[in-house]
């Protein structure tokens, strides 16, 4: 048994794999426990990525892929703006010193 404070490295699965997954799922010849098994991804993560394809086809209530990835656009489109709008504050600010 491991102990409670060493994490698995993150793994990260191509959108093939994970459409592959999906589809298995669909299929319903085996359990999500199963595949989970054989393929390796966690049984929470092959569940979480079945009702995401099923929001994305609107089979589910739900966002959907596109929806979710926004407000995480937004954010880092906000932090690239504060960054430039601290640079041009430095830049006025040193050449409103050179000016005197």
């Amino acid at each position: 048994m491991e102990s409670r404070g060493k994490k698995k490295p993150r793994r990260s699965f191509t959108s093939e794999f994970k459409t592959e997954i999906v589809e298995l799922c669909r299929r319903g010849d085996r359990s999500v426990g199963q595949i989970a098994k054989h393929f390796d991804p966690t049984e929470t993560a092959v569940r979480d990525r079945v009702k995401q394809a099923e929001a994305d086809a609107g089979e589910r209530d739900g966002l959907n892929s596109s929806e979710r990835e926004e407000p995480a656009a937004l954010r880092r489109e906000n932090r690239r703006l504060r960054e430039d709008v601290d640079i041009l504050e430095r830049a006025t600010a040193f050449f409103a010193q050179e000016t005197r």
